[in-house]
């Protein structure tokens, strides 16, 4: 059983799929594992790093051929994996809402696509789980980086010349991103606030010590959304709930959205009018802005100015943190592949509910129901 670790080729992309720990193990397994030379240079591993755990290092040819498992933080491009076997699982992060062209290409050409990011949110697969990992960074560096361009101090400061005010942030969707954004501002001693669609995620914003702000005159998802995202709410709500966050919105210093649907465009959460509305040198980060932004006028990639208010837009946010970002996508994919690890076949076989979820490809078709509905 071959593992290939490849070089990421996407524009921007530092992180890496495997890392010296996650080779170890997989050496540990029975597996023989091969690492496309510079493939973890941008996350601070040296090829010599993979070599010491047990991994053969070489050309991207060498490290492809006859591989039984491709792994990649990002999918790989169908047309250059020439050399994997026939049939070979292709383990990453497929966007296969984004990519289908990609995925069909996988189909055709006989590979068996895992989508890690459609891994089910159950007990047993929290450790497997590429979202949340990826997504807890996100959030942390999402407050570093508002903190950067607000250009004034979070906490509050008394001093011989007088008071300096704690910077007042708000985090709208409390998910993975959004939780970890709000203990990284409180850390740093913002005072902090924040919202969701979801009811149940009150509690866990007062247990951060932030202040709630949820429309009380009507329901909002008393649970969870399908697979633990939130869904699209009423009109009515959605009216509810611009007119709360307009009031609260023009009194914040940092604004952080995090607010994403799987395979719908991300909800628009703050309007044109609304950034007028705040001060100036204020700032917002835009978490979804590459699945088209929950944000009126932020573009991906770029840091804008409009009516005085930053909004940062980065692309591949956990790519900033390209080590620790790395250590944990790389123990998602090993918590993965070794749950299954048959050790009598030496190799991992997968079961339905996990296997059904995650498989978009399979014996030159495209078998996942979410992608044929």
């Amino acid at each position: 059983m071959k593992i290939a670790v490849l070089k990421e080729a996407a524009a921007g992309e530092r992180r890496v799929s495997a890392t010296p720990e996650t080779v170890k193990k997989f050496v540990g397994l029975g597996a023989e594992v091969s690492v496309e030379a510079g493939a973890g240079a941008d996350a601070s591993i040296a090829d010599q790093a993979y070599a010491d755990a047990g991994a053969t290092v070489g050309a991207r040819t060498a490290t492809l051929k006859d591989a039984d498992i491709v792994l990649g933080v990002q999918g790989p491009d169908p047309a250059n994996l020439a050399g994997a076997k026939p049939g070979a699982w292709i383990v990453a992060g497929l966007n296969p809402f984004g990519e289908r062209a990609r995925v069909d290409a996988y189909a055709s050409a006989g590979f068996e696509a895992l989508a890690m990011e459609f891994m089910p949110r159950i007990t047993r697969a929290q450790s497997m789980d590429i979202l949340s990992s990826q997504s807890n960074l996100s959030g942390y560096k999402a407050v570093l980086d508002a903190a950067a361009e607000y250009g004034r101090a979070f906490p509050m400061m008394m001093t011989a010349a007088g008071t300096v005010s704690a910077a007042k942030v708000f985090v709208m969707g409390v998910g993975v991103a959004g939780l970890q954004a709000i203990a990284t501002a409180r850390r740093l001693g913002a005072q902090v606030s924040a919202t969701d669609v979801r009811a149940a995620t009150k509690e866990q914003i007062l247990s951060l010590g932030a202040k709630p702000i949820f429309v009380e005159a009507m329901k909002g998802i008393e649970g969870e959304g399908t697979g633990g995202y939130a869904t699209e709410m009423s009109d009515e709500y959605k009216a509810a709930q611009a007119e709360l966050v307009s009031s609260h919105i023009a009194k914040q210093d940092i604004v952080i959205t995090t607010a994403l649907i799987p395979g719908r465009p991300a909800p628009r959460l703050i309007s044109d009018a609304q950034i007028a509305t705040m001060k100036p040198g204020s700032v917002i980060v835009d978490l979804a802005v590459e699945a088209g932004g929950n944000v009126e006028g932020a573009v991906a990639g770029e840091i804008v100015t409009i009516h005085g208010v930053k909004i940062v837009g980065h692309r591949n946010v956990p790519s900033r943190l390209a080590a620790d970002s790395s250590a944990l996508f790389a123990r998602n994919l090993f918590n993965f592949l070794s749950a299954f690890w048959d050790k009598e076949q030496g190799k991992p076989v997968l079961d339905e509910e996990i296997g059904n979820a995650i498989r978009l490809t399979q014996g030159g078709k495209v078998v996942n129901e979410r992608l044929l509905g």
